[in-house]
């Protein structure tokens, strides 16, 4: 017997829908469908939002810089802020959606093609914690898109007096940098360049701390403890390790470990640095695990809304109502945070897909990676195919057009006021089923009316669940218990 319970919240939501299955056998099953197979996509509507040119005058940067973080309610045991507008913080030269999109995506090959070569290598999990003093906190969430790194931002404070900065966010890093003066090559950021000789809780690490020998590529110059930290698509960042007081909202968090990054290259055109929300030790999730039992939700904005998404951390910020899915630890790459997915849907049919595809297997390849960096969902290409060639059967009224970019299945769409599209679901172990809103799936890549179907194949045989499905999506990572949920929220 099938017991089938819908999330209440969601329902509520025509979009978004999770479905969570339980069976009284041990044999896996699919539970029946209680949500539509078929969704409308407002056309005119996503086009619209291509055309939005982001606000430059001197009034709104001003507005920028004197950002306060201390906005915001600290209720039940975790902190609220203020939001802040994705299409506030922009520094690109072009307003040109085509352009921003190839861009995007050039970065995101980039960034599948370093995960796979870092994944292939294995990784090295670092040891210990630092000593810190923190309650639930959070701050807001922005799109990265205008800012050529293609990800999401957040705004916190460095040093003491605290200095403004807005900072990368990285499921699948593990560390915490920003640049620093002096500065010997650094790229353009939003912000000035955070200077240590201002703040009043610098610290710099020696190379026989404990904290220095945790760093993967540690080194030592004039005493002091050197970091190097690779991306693998040409970006980097090498410098001092230090401790550092960094502030979210009222929040003050004491001798946090951070990279005062001197010479810097790469994708993080106007963030001030990176803040590592991967599983190691190092990462700012990690070094505060014995607070927040490394715990941590986050809404990632939707593109073109021109509204904002939101992170928390703390025990305090795990939702009530959400799907929990089990998190997998892969001993070879302990930064990223697997998911057990068994098969996808179109339409309200599970494609035929053996699990064995999405497996993490015991030399720790395979398996399917939940990531904030990368973009586009890949998968498996014999997955792909077939995930591919089922949406493409239930999508025969829909012009079609050329590839583009990655995306080999594309349509005009030109002209039409909105448009009837299959569901596409994730189909996860222990039963939830995540169906998707229609723009997590058909994405504009230009502003007349040329959408794709926004997943690619991977020649490895890793999965990857990138940023745009995520979008829009309360997404929750316990740690310390082993799940990743979904829901109840949706931003």
């Amino acid at each position: 017997m099938l017991i089938m319970a819908v999330l209440p919240l969601l329902l509520m939501n025509p979009i978004l829908i999770l479905t969570i299955a339980t069976s009284t056998t041990s044999s896996p099953t699919t539970p029946s469908l209680s949500y539509p197979n078929f969704q409308q996509f407002n056309i005119n509507e996503t086009i619209a939002e291509t055309k939005l040119k982001p606000i430059k005058d001197s009034k709104h940067q001003q507005e920028l810089y004197n950002l306060d973080e201390n906005h915001g309610d600290n209720t039940d045991g975790k902190w609220r802020l203020q939001l802040v507008h994705r299409d506030k913080v922009s520094i690109a030269n072009s307003n040109d959606h085509k352009t921003h999109f190839h861009d995007r995506m050039k970065r995101d090959l980039k960034r599948v093609a370093a995960l796979v070569r870092r994944l292939s290598k294995g990784g090295a999990a670092a040891a210990g914690v630092v000593d810190f003093e923190v309650e639930g906190f959070g701050s807001d969430v922005v799109s990265g898109m205008d800012q050529g790194s293609g990800e999401y931002f957040v705004r916190i404070g460095v040093g003491s007096p605290p200095r403004s900065q807005y900072v990368v966010i990285d499921s699948g890093s593990d560390i915490v940098w920003v640049q620093c003066q002096p500065c010997s090559q650094c790229y353009h950021q939003f912000d000035p360049v955070f200077d240590p000789a201002a703040s009043a809780s610098y610290a710099g690490v020696s190379c026989g701390s404990s904290v220095c020998n945790r760093l993967d590529n540690g080194g030592c110059h004039a005493g002091r403890c050197g970091y190097e930290v690779s991306y693998g698509d040409g970006s980097y960042t090498k410098g001092t390790l230090a401790l550092e007081t960094l502030t979210f909202g009222r929040t003050t968090i004491r001798n946090v470990a951070i990279g005062c990054g001197h010479k810097n290259q790469g994708m993080f055109v106007g963030a001030a640095g990176l803040l590592g929300l991967g599983g190691g030790s190092m990462s700012f999730v990690g070094q505060l695990s014995g607070q927040t039992g490394g715990t941590f939700s986050y809404c990632l904005v939707s593109r073109g809304t021109g509204s904002a998404g939101s992170l928390e951390f703390g025990r305090e910020a795990m939702p009530v109502g959400a799907a929990w899915v089990p998190l997998i630890r892969n001993s070879r790459a302990p930064s990223f945070y697997y998911v057990g997915l068994s098969g996808v849907g179109i339409g309200g049919l599970r494609v035929p897909i053996s699990e064995d595809v999405f497996r993490l297997n015991e030399l720790g390849s395979g398996g399917v990676v939940m990531d904030t960096g990368t973009a586009v969902t890949r998968l498996p290409t014999l997955a792909y195919n077939a995930f591919r060639d089922a949406f493409i059967s239930q999508t025969t009224n829909l012009p079609r057009t050329s590839a583009v970019s990655i995306f080999d299945t594309c349509y005009d769409l030109n002209g039409f006021v909105s448009v009837r599209v299959p569901t596409v679901s994730f189909y996860f172990s222990g039963g939830p089923i995540l169906t998707l809103p229609a723009r997590n799936f058909l994405i504009p890549v230009d502003d007349v009316g040329t959408f794709c179907f926004a997943f690619a194949s991977s020649s490895s045989g890793l999965s990857i669940i990138g940023n745009i499905q995520q979008e829009g999506i309360q997404i929750s990572v316990d740690a310390a218990n082993g799940f990743v949920g979904f829901g109840p929220n949706v931003c």
